[in-house]
C-alpha cells in the first residue's frame, strides 16, 4: 500500500495553454485528497480526504461495484460523493451544469437559450421547507455528498493529467458543488403530462377531441371536452420549444450544440414484482426490478454499497445523488416503477394589450413576476436573460400576435420534488410502516414501490405529488384566469396500498392499477399499455415455486402479447399473392417471441411500427394522420378484434391487415434481402450506448467512448422492453439496470448494469457488462463482508487528512 501526501492546488484552464496546475489553494473548501495515479492503477491506493472523521475502506469488486465501509453516516456519504466523482465525473458535472443552466459558461453562446430555459424550472422556494420534505438530516447528507465530490476535484487539482478526457476534448474544467445543487435541479425528473396535453390539443384542432383516443386511450374510460375559454386552434406550433430545451439532454457535434430528441414520458417505464415466500422455492420473498430509461455510456444508474454501523444498504442510484433508490438494507428490499400520475398543466393567459407583463386573472389584471439573471458565456460578456412567471409557473411562450401567453404549472416547483432524492428516507426503513411513512410525502418521480422484508412480508406503496384539480381533468390546456385551479395535493395516505395480498405476488409495469374506489380522484388517465404487466402475471401465476433464476428469465422475456393477438387475427386470412402468402405463413408459424435471431419478429415489428400502425391512423382519423405518428396499441388491437367504432366492419379490418402486411414484407425484403430464412430482428434492431459528447469526438475517440452496436431483441411491449426509433431501429430506452433480490439470503441476489459501472473508457469496467446484459446474464450482488472479499478486485483507503 502506497501513500503520498501533497498540497492542495487548483486547475486553471486557458484556451491558449490548456490545463495548467497551479499552487494556489482553494479557500473555504475544507477538503482535500491525495494519492498517486500510479498507485491507483495497481489496485492499492490511499487518499487523504479532509472532512472525514475516520478511515473509509473502499473495495471495488470484479464487476465494478464499490463497497464503502465507514464508521459513520457522515463519512459514508462523503465517501459516496468522492467515489461518484472518481468514477462518473464528466457525467455528474454535465448533469449539474445542464440542470443549473450553466452550460454557456464553458461551452459558449449556443447554449444561452438552453440555460435560460432550464433556469425557469429550478426550485426557487424556501430551502428549509425543501430539506424538511425529505428527512431530518437531508441537508447534512447532501452537504457530505457534495463535499466528497469536491474532495475528488481537489485531488485532480494536484493530478491534472488524470482529468477525464472529455474535459480536455471539450476544453473546460469541472465545477465545485454546493449542497443545494442536489435538490434545486428539477428538469432531469420524470413528470407528466404536458406534452400529451399539447398533442391532444393539436389533434382536437385537426379532427376533434375524440379523435385523440386513437393516439392515447384513457383509463378509466373517460371522455374529455375542450375547456371553456380554450381554443386549441390558437395554440402556436412551437408552444413547447422552451420546455423541450429545459428537459432535453445535451449532445455535441462538430463544435456546435445539438440536443437529443424530446423526452417521451410514455416510453419511460419499468417492471417490478415481489413474490411471497409462499410461492418461492426457498420460502423467502423474491423482489425484482428493472427500471427503463434512455441508454447512454455510461449508464444512467450506478450500483454501490454503503455500510456503516447504523446503515448497510446496497443497490442502484442516480450517480449525482446520495443514497440508494433501488435495492435493500439487509432488512427490507425495495424497487420502483413509474406510477403515471398527472403532475403538469399548461395554462393559457389573455394579456393586457397595453402591458404584456400583465395577464387576466378573475376580474382584473395580474402582473407577472420578472427575474433577470446573468448568464456567463465563454469568450463573451455575460448575457442578461429574463425569466417570467405567473402565479401558476414559468412562462414558456408569448404569442404577441394573439396576445396570449403560456405557462407551465408543474409539481417540479413544489418543495420535496427533487427526483429520487427522497430515497434517503426510505432506504433506512426497517418495516412496512416505516417504509409507507417515508413514502407519504414522496414527490417525484411518481412511483410504484414494491416491498419485501426478512419477516416474509410483501407490499405495494405508490407515491407522488398528486394535485387536486377543481372542475377539470388535466387532459387539455386551460385558461389561467382562475377558473381551473389546484386545491392542494393528495398525500401518500390518500393513495392505495397492498400488504401481503392473497395472490402471493404483486407486479407493476406502469399499467392502469388504480382500484375502483380510487378511480374518481382524477389522479391521471394516461397509463402505459398493460402488455408487460399481463405477461409478468401470466408467468408468475404459473410458478408456485419461483426462484431468483425464474425472475431473471422473466426480466429477459421477449414474448409479445400484441403479436400473439395479431397472429390470431391472421388465422383466417389468405391471399393469391405469393409474397403475401409467405408473410402470412411466417407469422402464423411463429411463437410470438421477439428474439434477436427471429425472422418473424423482424417482419412483425416492421409491420406493426411502420405500416399497420400508421395505416390504422390513416383509415380511422385521416385528418389527424400527420399529428398522430403512433396509435395506442391497446386501442388498435381492440378495434381490430371488434371493429365498428373506428373501422366500418371486419372486411375493412381484413383489407387493412393484408395491405399493410404486403408493404411491410416488401420493406423487410429490401432491408434484409430475399432470403427470408436468413432474416433476423437483431440485424435491424440494435442497442447503442453513445457518450453524450460523442459528436465532438474524432473517430478514434468515438470508438473509445461509444459502446455498440449490439443486436437486440424485444419490443416496446415485451417484458424485456426495447423501444426503438423507426428511422433506424436503434433502441431508445429500456432496462440498463436489472436486479433480483433473494430477501434474507442477500448474497444470493444478482444484478447487472450496462454497459458497465465505470465512466472512464480506459477502465475495464466501462464496457465489461454489455455482453452479459445483452445475453441475459447477471453477476452476484455481494452483500456480506465475506462475499465481498471473495470477489474483491481493487482496494482503496480514504483517510482523514
Amino acid at each position: 500500500m502506497r501513500e503520498v501526501v501533497v498540497g492542495v492546488g487548483r486547475v486553471r484552464f486557458s484556451r491558449r495553454q490548456g490545463f495548467v496546475a497551479t499552487a494556489a489553494g482553494i479557500a473555504g473548501t475544507g477538503v482535500m485528497a491525495s494519492a498517486t495515479p500510479a498507485a491507483e492503477a495497481t489496485g492499492e491506493v490511499n487518499y487523504r480526504v479532509r472532512g472525514l472523521r475516520a478511515p473509509v475502506e473502499l473495495i471495488e469488486d470484479r464487476y465494478g461495484v464499490p463497497h464503502l465501509y465507514a464508521r459513520s453516516e457522515d463519512d459514508v456519504f462523503l465517501a459516496q460523493g468522492f467515489n461518484a466523482a472518481r468514477e462518473r465525473l464528466f457525467q455528474i458535472d454535465l448533469w449539474r451544469r445542464r440542470g443549473l443552466g450553466q452550460l454557456s459558461e464553458v461551452l459558449g453562446p449556443d447554449y444561452v437559450e438552453q440555460d435560460r430555459a432550464t433556469r425557469l424550472f429550478l426550485y426557487r422556494g424556501d430551502m428549509d421547507v425543501e430539506w424538511a420534505r425529505y428527512s431530518k438530516d437531508a441537508q447534512r447528507i447532501a452537504t457530505q455528498f457534495t463535499a466528497g465530490i469536491n474532495a475528488y476535484l481537489d485531488w485532480l487539482d494536484e493530478h491534472p493529467e488524470q482529468l477525464p478526457a472529455e474535459f480536455g476534448i471539450l476544453g473546460y474544467a469541472p465545477a465545485r458543488w454546493e449542497p443545494g445543487d442536489v435538490v434545486r435541479i428539477r428538469s432531469h425528473g420524470l413528470t407528466r403530462n404536458l406534452t400529451s396535453e399539447v398533442s391532444r390539443a393539436k389533434v382536437a384542432c385537426a379532427a376533434g377531441v375524440d379523435a385523440d383516443l386513437i393516439r392515447q386511450g384513457l383509463q378509466p374510460d373517460h371522455r374529455t371536452t375542450v375547456p371553456e375559454g380554450f381554443d386549441p386552434c390558437a395554440m402556436p406550433d412551437d408552444v413547447l420549444a422552451v420546455f423541450d430545451l429545459a428537459t432535453q439532454e445535451v449532445e455535441f457535434t462538430d463544435g456546435e450544440v445539438r440536443t437529443k430528441a424530446v423526452r417521451d414520458p410514455a416510453g419511460e417505464g419499468s417492471n417490478n414484482w415481489v413474490i411471497s415466500g409462499q410461492r418461492t422455492a426457498t420460502g423467502r420473498p423474491v423482489l425484482a426490478n428493472d427500471p427503463h430509461r434512455a441508454y447512454s455510456a455510461p449508464s444512467l444508474r450506478y450500483i454501490a454499497h454503503l455500510s456503516t454501523p447504523g446503515l448497510d444498504v446496497i443497490g442502484a442510484g442516480e450517480p449525482a445523488l446520495p443514497g440508494i433508490s433501488i435495492g435493500h438494507n439487509g432488512t427490507i428490499a425495495f424497487g420502483l416503477t413509474i406510477f403515471p400520475l398527472d403532475q403538469e398543466d399548461l395554462y393559457v393567459y389573455q394579456l393586457d394589450p397595453a402591458d404584456r407583463t400583465r395577464y387576466r386573472y378573475q376580474d382584473g389584471w395580474e402582473s407577472m413576476s420578472i427575474l433577470r439573471e446573468q448568464v456567463a458565456v465563454l469568450g463573451e460578456a455575460d448575457r442578461t436573460v429574463e425569466l417570467a412567471f405567473t402565479r401558476h409557473g414559468p412562462v414558456i411562450r408569448v404569442d404577441e400576435q394573439r396576445n396570449l401567453a403560456y405557462a407551465v404549472r408543474t409539481g417540479w416547483l413544489q418543495p420535496g420534488m427533487s427526483p429520487y432524492f427522497g430515497s434517503v428516507a426510505y432506504m433506512r426503513a426497517r418495516n412496512f410502516d416505516e417504509f409507507t411513512e417515508s413514502m407519504r410525502n414522496w414527490g417525484a418521480p411518481t412511483e410504484n414501490q414494491v416491498y419485501a422484508d426478512v419477516d416474509g412480508n410483501i407490499g405495494w406503496v405508490p407515491g407522488g405529488l398528486a394535485p387536486k384539480r377543481v372542475g377539470y381533468d388535466g387532459l387539455l390546456p386551460v385558461p389561467g384566469d382562475g377558473r381551473y385551479e389546484w386545491n392542494g395535493f393528495y398525500t401518500g395516505d390518500d393513495l392505495p396500498r397492498q400488504f401481503n395480498p392473497a395472490a402471493g405476488f404483486i407486479a407493476t409495469a406502469n399499467q392502469f392499477n388504480l382500484p375502483p374506489e380510487y378511480q374518481d380522484m382524477g389522479l391521471g388517465f394516461e397509463w402505459t399499455n398493460p402488455f408487460r404487466h399481463q405477461r409478468a402475471v401470466e408467468v408468475l401465476s404459473q410458478q408456485p415455486k419461483h426462484t431468483v433464476a425464474d425472475s431473471a428469465a422473466l426480466q429477459n422475456d421477449q414474448l409479445s402479447i400484441p403479436a400473439r393477438r395479431l397472429i390470431a387475427l391472421l388465422s383466417n386470412l389468405d391471399s393469391g399473392e405469393s409474397d403475401l402468402r409467405r408473410a402470412l405463413r411466417l407469422l402464423r408459424e411463429w411463437d410470438a417471441v421477439e428474439a434477436a435471431d427471429s425472422n418473424a419478429a423482424a417482419l412483425f415489428e416492421v409491420w406493426m411500427s411502420k405500416h399497420l400502425g400508421p395505416g390504422f391512423v390513416r383509415a380511422t382519423v385521416p385528418k389527424a394522420a400527420e399529428i398522430i405518428t403512433d396509435p395506442d396499441t391497446l386501442v388498435l388491437l381492440g378495434e381490430l378484434e371488434k371493429p365498428g367504432k373506428w373501422l366500418p366492419d371486419a372486411a375493412a379490418r381484413d383489407q387493412l391487415l393484408l395491405d399493410t402486411l404486403r408493404s411491410a414484407y416488401a420493406e423487410v425484403r429490401e432491408l434484409l434481402g430475399r432470403g427470408e430464412p436468413n432474416w433476423k430482428w437483431g440485424q435491424l434492431h440494435h442497442s447503442f450506448f453513445q457518450h453524450p459528447a460523442s459528436g465532438a469526438f474524432n473517430e478514434a475517440d468515438r470508438a473509445r467512448f461509444d459502446v455498440g452496436p449490439l443486436p437486440r431483441g424485444g419490443s416496446p411491449d415485451t417484458v424485456n422492453q426495447s423501444s426503438y426509433r423507426t428511422s433506424d431501429f436503434r433502441q431508445t430506452n429500456g432496462p440498463s439496470f436489472r436486479m433480483v433480490l433473494d430477501v434474507g439470503d442477500w448474497d444470493s441476489s444478482i444484478a447487472v448494469n450496462t454497459p458497465g459501472q465505470s465512466g472512464n473508457p480506459d477502465d475495464p469496467h466501462y464496457r465489461d457488462l454489455a455482453e452479459s446484459w445483452r445475453t441475459g446474464e447477471y453477476f452476484p450482488l455481494a452483500y456480506s463482508r465475506a462475499a465481498v472479499e471473495r470477489i474483491a478486485q481493487r482496494r482503496m483507503l480514504l483517510l482523514p487528512a
